[in-house]
């Protein structure tokens, strides 16, 4: 079971695991031995909550396809095991992140000072331009 919130639990089985060989440098080993991991979920037919599958859907995340999928590549360790738990972290995080709520934007204005000190740089740097005209006679 992945813990997701205190009322928000997903079974693993909704989580389809395929071992496959990892990338990169790694000897002999890495052409024997399928130690990196390819995690899917599927959003549409998990047992989440709607809330959850809305936003998830919503995000525009490389990891989310346009069917709904979440695709997990997880091969940082030399381990299937670590992997394995490597990428179920990542799943998690990302749906917990889906169901954190986003923070208002509050208005803001620039100050007076501000506003002055940004009119003054554009003067003098069109000033600087204005100097390197050809002079007109």
């Amino acid at each position: 079971m992945l813990d997701i919130s205190n009322k928000v639990r997903i079974p693993e089985s909704n989580v389809t695991i395929q071992a496959i060989r990892a990338q990169g440098p790694g000897g002999q080993n890495v052409n024997k031995v399928a130690s990196a991991v390819h995690l899917r979920f599927d959003i549409r037919a998990s047992d989440l909550p709607e809330f959850y599958k809305e936003r998830l859907l919503a995000m525009s995340d490389h990891r989310i396809t346009r069917d709904g999928v979440i695709i997990i590549k997880a091969q940082t360790f030399r381990s299937r095991e670590k992997n394995l738990e490597d990428g179920m972290d990542r799943l998690t995080a990302l749906i917990r992140s889906a169901g954190r709520p986003k923070k208002k934007r509050k208005a803001t204005r620039p100050s007076r000072a501000a506003r002055k000190r940004r009119m003054d740089s554009k003067t003098k740097h069109s000033r600087t331009k204005a100097l390197r005209k050809k002079i007109k006679y």
